[in-house]
């Protein structure tokens, strides 16, 4: 394990990546514990106002991101400075994709149905971190032996491969299996050689004179999404937790 942190992950300069994503998961879960426990009223942590302004938690994260991304820009990969400017970077996108939905929707939707969105993004974010953390980096390693020469020489075609399948699995409807398909071969191609879901760019322009392929793409759509509803709801729930049941009632943070 310390070999490959240190040929795949410190020698190529993705330290600061690494540091990135962790700030980035620790912070999301952080906020997350927060709220929670200022909607339940417990614990001493209280909203941020300014007179009849309530200051959201994305406020201190554009900040942060701007400052951690700036610094990043201009820092090398290497060095105390960069992984500095990397934990405010990750800590600064933590907080506002924490309250991507309220950004997408212009309005406090963090504890409604909508807020889903918020949960989402923020885990398809740290899964595709994680898969860039993964992967062999094929430059900025030094005294490659043959072994890992070929091995980065296959890595860079799989990449290439897989993304092209990603692509299509992406144009499918499909953006979840897209983004796990450009590192793992098997998701791609699966993603890939599917039926579109009924909405997808695919199904409108491949599906528009065959209405048994509408027809079973439509049919397979809805027994996908009532398979994997309850199970995607309950993560979702632990994770960010329980949405109000009235919207009207949104406790506003």
């Amino acid at each position: 394990m310390g070999h490959w942190l240190e040929r795949n992950v410190i020698e190529p300069g993705k330290l600061p990546l690494l540091l990135a994503l962790t700030a980035f998961v620790v912070t999301f879960l952080v906020t997350r514990l927060i709220t929670r426990l200022i909607r339940a009223g417990k614990g001493p942590f209280r909203n941020i106002e300014t007179g009849a302004v309530h200051i959201h938690h994305v406020v201190p994260g554009v900040v942060l991101t701007v400052f951690g991304g700036f610094g990043a820009v201009s820092s090398s990969r290497y060095g105390f400075g960069a992984a500095v400017f990397a934990v405010l970077f990750g800590m600064g996108a933590g907080l506002v994709l924490d309250e991507f939905a309220l950004i997408l929707h212009l309005d406090d939707v963090y504890w409604s149905e909508e807020g889903r969105k918020s949960v989402e993004v923020v885990v398809l974010t740290a899964a595709l971190g994680g898969l860039l953390l993964v992967g062999f980096s094929p430059l900025g390693v030094n005294d490659l032996n043959q072994d890992e020469t070929q091995g980065r020489g296959t890595f860079l075609f799989n990449i290439g491969l897989n993304f092209l399948l990603s692509l299509i699995a992406l144009s499918k409807g499909k953006a979840r299996i897209a983004i796990f398909g450009v590192i793992v071969p098997v998701i791609a191609l699966v993603g890939a050689i599917r039926l579109a879901r009924p909405n997808s760019p695919w199904a409108r322009r491949f599906y528009g004179r065959r209405p048994r392929a509408r027809a079973k793409a439509a049919l397979r759509a809805y027994r996908h999404d009532r398979r994997w509803a309850r199970p995607r709801r309950a993560l979702e729930e632990l994770v960010g937790g329980k949405p109000d049941v009235e919207p009207d009632t949104v406790d506003r943070r």
